[in-house]
């Protein structure tokens, strides 16, 4: 367990810091908990953010991006999600 998380941790580290690099404002107040609708972030960057997420993690995301995003709602969802595929993964 104490490795799981970690791991999430990790994951969780990892994907703040490729959200942060694509919001438009002012990024050192994003948290797990930032509802995802006060990032500002577009639909091309949201598709860049996923991307980068696939790269970092060896996964692949299939999965209509409007779709799939309507039901998160903050950072720590898009977390959940990352982590449930790398766990299918492995």
């Amino acid at each position: 367990m104490n490795a799981e998380s970690h791991v999430a941790d990790d994951v969780g580290q990892k994907i703040l810091e490729k959200i942060k690099t694509h919001a438009p404002e002012d990024a050192s107040n994003i948290t797990l908990d930032t509802p995802l609708a006060d990032l500002g972030i577009h639909s091309l960057e949201l598709t860049e953010i996923i991307f980068d997420v696939e790269d970092e993690f060896d996964i692949e995301v299939e999965m209509n991006t409007a779709e799939a995003w309507e039901n998160l709602s903050t950072v720590n969802d898009i977390v959940a999600a990352v982590r449930e595929l790398v766990e299918a993964k492995s």
